[in-house]
């Protein structure tokens, strides 16, 4: 019988199958610790509300997504991190993301400036330690195939990052 299979001994370090992108490990490396502590927090909390989510997740548009989170219902959300004035400020791709998710937030430190914040988007105040969200995001419902397309592409970098754990060793990471 033959295999359908491709080997992969082909794919070059740091690369995913397909793509001429490199390989999304999930690491926050370029995270700011403030950045890293809202992110862990946010986690936490949406883990407690039922969701399940991952940092750092690439979208179709070539962005990159903080941090995405899936309900059991398949609600997708986006929590974009700004771990300060100078970020929130000089960063004007978040409006991007909306096409991606069905709830739009912004996560930040409990002393940040809540004030210049979007008010159409939710708002979640979190440390390391948890979170809460301070304003619901209005709900703009995805597409079927959008969906479906980030359904796909979060199970994909969650497995991804998961072999990584499992075999740190396999030449991709």
């Amino acid at each position: 019988m033959r295999s359908n299979l491709v080997p992969m001994s082909f794919l070059a370090p740091n690369s995913d199958p397909g793509s001429d992108r490199p390989r999304d490990t999930g690491a926050t490396t370029g995270a700011t610790p403030a950045a890293a502590d809202i992110c862990r927090g946010v986690g936490r909390l949406l883990r407690a509300h039922g969701l399940a989510s991952l940092p750092e997740v690439p979208l179709a548009n070539g962005r990159r997504a903080d941090l995405v989170a899936i309900a059991t219902d398949g609600e997708i959300w986006i929590a974009e991190i700004k771990s300060s004035l100078e970020d929130f400020r000089s960063d004007n791709k978040w409006p991007e993301y909306r096409a991606f998710c069905d709830r739009l937030f912004f996560a930040v430190a409990p002393a940040f400036p809540r004030d210049v914040l979007p008010a159409d988007t939710g708002l979640v105040v979190a440390d390391r330690y948890g979170g809460e969200i301070v304003r619901e995001a209005p709900q703009h419902r995805l597409a079927g195939a959008r969906r479906k397309a980030m359904t796909l592409r979060l199970v994909h970098a969650a497995a991804l990052r998961l072999q990584s754990v499992l075999d740190p060793e396999d030449g991709l990471a």
